[in-house]
């Protein structure tokens, strides 16, 4: 036989353990719960005694997407759910057997929640209006907070929600999902490490999918706020530095977006002290998918992440080549983003890490998405200044 001079020694000489590529992030988990279940102490009733309680605010798109990752972690014990629209009671109480396992409560008696001492935390998932109120009580009663994000409509409420959480030592966190990404997570690991080098570009793209509803986009708070800030978050993560100039130019293709005095298609151009470019487009909607895209480069190479499909099939015929169409929506997209995001804030709550996202990035990127549009609607490039105090720690703002 030909190849036969390159036949190599069994693969069993020498190797006494398997081993799996770092990139494998299903099979960290798969042994990182094989780790959980050698470590919790399980009592007499088989629950482990280092589960975290929780009360959920909200049962919307988001709160539903939350509901089933607590139902499916083993480490949260679900005591509370808090939603005004009874109708939706009945029903996730069947489809999650939550049959007396759950208490369900209207907002107003939301006081059950504050006064129980053996609550450990809550999640807030309710519409933004209403954020400040649920987290003020929920930290007042000592209680870890997880919100969605923003934290609030405003920047002196949520400077007030991360005084009180200091004050009475409890974690705030605002939930910036993206970052929990296995494909973001892994370009930002890559660029801390130096695999480009100086980052000299960073580009994202968002382009929703569905189309939104006229009803939300007009409590949506406009798409800087709304959409912005994600991608705003992910490219300063990454970077690790806050940017110090923004031009925008923006338009509203749709009459509905525009008599709301809003955007439908933005494109911001964000300067770096640090010689770094980067560039964020955004649309409200895509009409072939979820798209979503981030591509950082620098003299070292490139590092891209794509967009994701369902599933790997190929179909082949005569008129050419197809695959499934993207992912639909952040749901189905961002799914594991969710479920690690969960799995960090349980661990923030025993104290097991430090909360990734600060009290200077939230409230930082809320700055920058208010200086974007500022930039749209005067047409001009505006200048972002920051205190020392502005600044998260590991960030550096070169000069």
């Amino acid at each position: 036989m030909a190849t036969a001079k390159f036949k190599k020694e069994s693969p069993f000489v020498g190797i006494s353990d398997r081993h799996h590529h770092s990139t494998d992030w299903k099979y960290e988990k798969y042994l990182q719960g094989l780790a959980d279940q050698g470590t919790d102490k399980v009592g007499s009733t088989g629950e482990t005694s280092s589960v975290v309680t929780l009360a959920l605010f909200g049962l919307g798109r988001a709160g539903s997407i939350h509901l089933a990752n607590i139902v499916a972690n083993r480490k949260v014990e679900l005591k509370y759910i808090v939603e005004s629209d009874q109708s939706k009671w009945a029903s996730v109480r069947n489809k999650f057997n939550l049959v007396n396992k759950v208490k369900f409560l209207k907002a107003e008696d939301a006081d059950v929640v504050y006064k129980d001492a053996s609550l450990d935390a809550v999640m807030v998932a309710t519409p933004t209006s209403s954020h400040e109120e649920y987290i003020t009580k929920s930290l007042e009663a000592k209680k870890a907070v997880f919100t969605e994000k923003p934290v609030s409509e405003d920047s002196g409420s949520v400077e007030r929600c991360y005084q009180l959480a200091a004050k009475v030592g409890k974690p705030l966190f605002c939930a910036f999902n993206r970052r929990f990404d296995p494909s973001f997570d892994d370009v930002y690991r890559r660029v801390r490490n130096g695999a480009v080098g100086q980052v000299h570009q960073i580009k994202l793209t968002s382009r929703d999918s569905p189309l939104p509803s006229a009803a939300y986009l007009a409590i949506s708070g406009g798409i800087f706020h709304d959409c912005m800030v994600h991608d705003i978050d992910l490219m300063t993560y990454v970077l690790g530095e806050w940017p110090v100039e923004v031009f925008t130019s923006a338009n509203a293709f749709s009459p509905e977006i525009h008599k709301l005095q809003d955007y439908d298609n933005v494109v911001s151009t964000f300067k770096f002290a640090s010689g770094t470019i980067g560039v964020v487009d955004i649309s409200r909607f895509a009409s072939y998918g979820y798209d979503q895209r981030l591509e950082v480069f620098g003299p070292g190479g490139m590092l891209q992440v794509a967009n994701d499909n369902p599933n790997t099939s190929i179909r082949y015929t005569d008129e050419g080549i197809s695959r499934p169409p993207m992912y639909y929506s952040f749901p189905s997209r961002h799914v594991q983003g969710y479920i690690n995001e969960l799995d960090h804030f349980i661990q923030v709550v025993k104290g097991q890490c430090h909360i990734s996202v600060s009290r200077q990035m939230t409230c930082g990127v809320s700055k920058i998405a208010e200086a974007a549009e500022e930039s749209a609607r005067k047409g001009r490039p505006v200048p972002i200044a920051w205190k020392p105090d502005e600044v998260p720690d590991g960030y550096v703002m070169n000069t």
